[in-house]
Order: structure tokens, then sequence, then C-alpha cells
């Protein structure tokens, strides 16, 4: 027999083949048994062995189809219905969770400083979902592939090489179900919350067909007084300039915004931390029905879960880890009101136009955002009432902060 097979891997209670010929299909079914047979007499190994990065390119789930011309004629695989790479993550309790391409992922995105950490603890509170910390590797990987995508030449030496979109766009997925999966506790539903990701976002509507996006809307002088205050740091802005930054920051958001709007309402919500924060039974009432989870009280007391075992973790370097330590409240909302220069407000139309597209004055200053719940109200009082407990609780959850980063760095190129 001339048809040369190699078996790359077997996970889960999948297995992968990759076949460098068509084997005809008593073959196939003889081989399938035999593995199947391996697979269940190591299945006590398998379960505990990781995933790593060299099975990526072979866990195709899109249809195999050869790239040999000569057997173009043969049997019409594209029809022929591949195994999902099944990545295996097990809890403490030793019970086995298995996720693949297929999962209903939930990606929350925006510009940083917008709401993104608030949205993902609130929704970590939520015992069926678990989104964890920032990866920072899943937006540089996605502006990769878009810089590959974008060159032509580039993209003709990868399919040369046989890099084919599919092997790609395979790879890429089973990469980015291994790191959510895997860089945290497992859950029902899988949550990422890289906020450059949403620049990505019809993307990753193909290579997840069931996900759905929360798409974080912030005023963007307070964004931008966030950025420059907390000296967050965003290549290309420029943390000396608000006529820069704002200018930035318009061009980020109508990417984010068009890519929203491109994956369409019944899959990418955009919610106004604005009203998030002012009305936040309303919105998360939306937000879960949005991603079909059940409501549970439990997501407007977050605070009480912050670092507590099955509860929500939160990253000493990322910088809003500090604010959302504490109750729901509306200390933040409007900080920047008096801290941009006139020149700047003045020219705030022409500067910053999405303002207008996502329902903000542009001339208000200070903004009029609406009334507050009186629970919200309430909580705002008692954190500026207990604003030396709510410091020390800070404290003792960064006290290695300063161990780590001086400040964090949110490295992205805008992909024209």
């Amino acid at each position: 027999m001339e048809e040369a097979m190699q078996l790359n891997s077997i996970w889960g209670s999948g297995m992968v083949i990759h076949f460098t010929n068509q084997l005809s299909p008593s073959v196939i079914e003889k081989l399938t048994f035999l593995v199947e047979a391996i697979y269940n007499k190591f299945n006590f190994l398998l379960l505990r062995s990781p995933v790593w990065l060299f099975h990526l390119p072979l866990a195709c789930s899109f249809p195999f189809k050869t790239q040999n011309p000569s057997h173009k004629q043969n049997v019409d695989t594209t029809k022929t219905k591949q195994p999902l790479l099944q990545h295996i993550v097990v809890d403490a309790d030793k019970r086995t969770y298995s996720y693949d391409r297929m999962e209903p992922m939930i990606f929350i995105g925006g510009m940083p400083r917008s709401g993104t950490t608030l949205a993902r603890v609130l929704l970590d509170a939520h015992p069926d979902i678990r989104c964890g910390e920032e990866t920072r590797v899943l937006p540089r990987l996605l502006q990769m592939r878009a810089q590959w995508i974008k060159s032509q030449k580039e993209k003709m030496r990868l399919e040369e090489a046989g890099v084919t979109a599919e092997v790609l766009n395979s790879a890429i997925a089973a990469f980015i179900v291994e790191i959510v999966a895997k860089h945290g506790e497992p859950a029902k539903r899988l949550c990422n919350k890289d906020p450059f990701t949403m620049k990505s976002a019809v993307y990753l509507s193909e290579l997840f067909p069931r996900a759905k996006f929360v798409l974080m809307v912030r005023d963007g002088r307070a964004t931008v007084h966030s950025i420059i205050t907390r000296k967050v740091t965003i290549t290309g802005f420029d943390l000396t300039s608000y006529r820069d930054c704002l200018t930035k920051w318009n061009k980020a958001v109508t990417i984010m915004h068009n890519e929203c709007q491109s994956v369409g309402p019944s899959r990418c919500l955009m919610v106004h931390y604005e009203q998030l924060v002012l009305h936040p039974q309303v919105w998360m009432e939306k937000i879960l029905q949005f991603l079909d989870v059940p409501w549970d009280d439990v997501v407007l007391h977050h605070e009480q879960l912050i670092n507590r075992p099955g509860g929500i973790s939160l990253s000493k370097v990322e910088r809003s880890s500090d604010q959302v330590v504490k109750p729901i409240n509306l200390e933040a909302l409007s900080k920047w009101v008096g801290q941009i220069p006139e020149d700047v407000i003045r020219d705030m139309p022409s500067i910053a136009p999405m303002l207008s597209t996502f329902g903000y004055d542009p001339r208000a200053n200070p903004p009029n955002y609406g009334d507050a719940d009186q629970w919200v109200a309430n909580n705002t009082l008692k954190v500026a009432q207990q604003e030396r407990h709510w410091m020390n609780k800070t404290q003792e959850l960064l006290k290695a902060k300063k161990q780590q980063l001086s400040h964090d760095e949110f490295e992205d190129k805008f992909v024209d």
C-alpha cells in the first residue's frame, strides 16, 4: 500500500489524523478502530497530558482538502466532516471539561479604560462564566495574522509553504481556545477580555461561529483622561497630548464599532459604561439575556467574590484592579470634567466625531449621563465615607504591584 499516513496526536475524546494521501474508507475504518483502542488503553495518561502548540497546525476543524492536484479527482473530502480539536481541562475536583471552537465563547472588547474590566468581573461573578485576567497574547496574535494577510507577498509565501488560510485559521482557533481554556479555572461558558480583540471581531466570529461579543463604549473624554492620568501606554498614543489621544481614540473605536456592526446585533452587543454603572441590574439583565445565560443576583455584588476560591481573580498589574475591588459606584464618571485644555474642548466635535455616533454630546461639559439607581447612589456614598477601608483593601490586594511592572503596556498597532 503506497498510501502514507501519519498519526499526529490523540486528545480527549477525539482524534486528529493527518493523511498525506486519501485512504480508502475500509482502511480508515480499521485505523480508526486501532486508534480508539490505543486511546482507551491510555485514557488515564491522556487526560492528564496538556495539549501543546505542536498540535496546532494539525488541529484542522475546517473540512480537509488535499493540496496535491493529482488527488483532486478522487474523493470530495470537503464534504467529509472532520473531528474538532478537543481541549481538555481538569478542575480541582478532578472533573473533566472539554472545549472546542464550537463553544459559545464570550469576547469582551473596547478601548482600555472603557469599562472592559468592570464588565468582565460582573460576568466573572456568575457561576456559569469564567473570564479571568487579560491574556495579552491574543491581540498580538490577531495583529500578526492581520499583517500577514494584508501583505500580498507574505500571503503568497505562506500559501507556497502550504500554510493556507484553512491551516492558519485552524491553528489560530486552536491556540485561542487553548489559552482561554487553560489560563483560568474551567466553567460552562468561557469568556475572554483583551480589549483590542474587538478590532478583529469579524474574523473571530468566523473562527468561532457560536461566539458572542460585548463592545464596551465610554465617553472618549473620560477614557482619554483616564489613559493619561493613569499612564496607560498604548502604542502610538502621546500621553502628553489630549488632542493626540482623542484623535487616536476616535480612530480605534471607529474600527471596533465597524467590526461590531459587521458581526451584527444578534452576536455583538454595544454597552455604554455609564449606563452599566448607573443602572447595573437593567444592563446586566440585557447582557445575560443576550449571552443566553440565566439571571443570578450575584452579578450585582462582584466585590464579595474578589480573589476568593471559585470567585473572581484579579491581576496585580492591570490598571483597573484597584477600582473593581469596590462595589459598583459613580466616582469615576466625571473625573475628566475641567481637566481637558480649552482649545481641545473647543475643537471636540471635529477631533472626536465618534462621540456623537455613540450618543455623547461633544459640547456638553459636564455632560448629563442620567440619574443613578438609588442603591448605586448609596454605594457611592458608602465608598466615599469608607475611603480608608477601601484604600487598605486595595493596598492589600495589590501589595505585590511594586514588585511587578511600574505601569501597564498595551502594545497595539492599528491595522488599516
